[in-house]
């Protein structure tokens, strides 16, 4: 669980909130081919319920009281790896503050391989 806090409570989001937020908000981007599986929990998961899951390819920790995000993707062939990951970069964080108000620390992006489509 993530807590927030401000000056008339706590709230608390979970961490399978925040990756699928990221994972939709990644996904949407131009010259994204898929996410790839980080966990051996991802991978079950997607084995057994023969369909890719959300939170595919996101990871989400904390990290000084700010939120720090992994992704690991695969880019379409030939396109501009330099670019889709700035724009990726963008999106995410614009998509995680607006939706919840926290601030996005780092987004790391892995391009774990390449697919021609």
């Amino acid at each position: 669980m993530i807590k927030l806090e401000n000056h008339l409570g706590a709230t608390h989001i979970s961490e399978e909130y925040f990756a699928n937020l990221v994972g939709r908000a990644a996904s949407e981007c131009f010259g994204v081919a898929g996410l790839v599986n980080t966990t051996p929990y991802q991978g079950l998961r997607t084995i057994i319920t023969k369909s890719d899951v959300p939170d595919k390819g996101v990871k989400v920790h904390i990290a000084g009281g700010r939120l720090v995000l992994d992704l690991h993707i695969v880019v379409t062939y030939g396109v501009n790896i330099s670019a889709i990951v700035q724009s990726i970069i963008h999106k995410v964080r614009y998509t995680v503050e607006d939706a919840t108000g926290m601030e996005v620390a780092k987004v790391n992006v892995y391009v774990d391989g390449m697919r021609a489509e």
